[in-house]
């Protein structure tokens, strides 16, 4: 899915990095279903441009009745966003998410002092998408089903 971003931006660019934020299913709690979240994490880092930053579900005391809860997912990310920009890590940041709490890590890369880092977001097309407030911006690169398609991954952990 990078790639497709990064092969359909305007002004070109070469994807160096990708950081995929997860929850992991509690061995405890759901001992197969962690197993193929393991799996999968380690196939998606098979490519060394991956890395994939997981932290385990909450499970409320009705579980299974009330499910599993990601936890700090969206924090994990906003702070690596910002640090990795401040660290001079990318030049270009581009935030896959429909997540508005993530508004205001955009706003802190964007206002960096150095300016030398660009942000910019994606999202399904026809879904909504993170914005500055009363703007358009950051850009999105709006992706479809052909995108989609062209990067499902039909591999049932569960049997590997």
């Amino acid at each position: 899915m990078a790639e497709r971003i990064v092969a359909g931006r305007r002004f070109g660019g070469e994807l160096t990095s990708v950081r995929v934020y997860r929850g992991r299913p509690s061995p405890d709690h759901q001992q197969a279903a962690a197993r193929a979240s393991d799996r999968q994490a380690d196939q998606w880092e098979r490519d060394p441009r991956v890395t994939v930053v997981r932290r385990q579900l909450r499970y409320p005391k009705d579980w299974p009745v009330e499910p599993a809860q990601e936890k700090g997912i969206d924090v994990a990310l906003a702070v690596d966003f910002v640090r990795l920009a401040c660290e001079n890590t990318y030049d270009v940041g581009i935030l896959f998410s429909r997540d508005t709490d993530l508004v205001p890590a955009l706003e802190a890369v964007r206002d960096l002092e150095s300016g030398l880092v660009h942000v910019e977001v994606a999202s399904w097309t026809g879904a909504s998408r993170i914005r500055f407030p009363d703007s358009q911006v950051p850009w999105c690169h709006y992706l479809d089903a052909d995108d989609y398609e062209a990067c499902r991954d039909d591999t049932d952990y569960t049997l590997i």
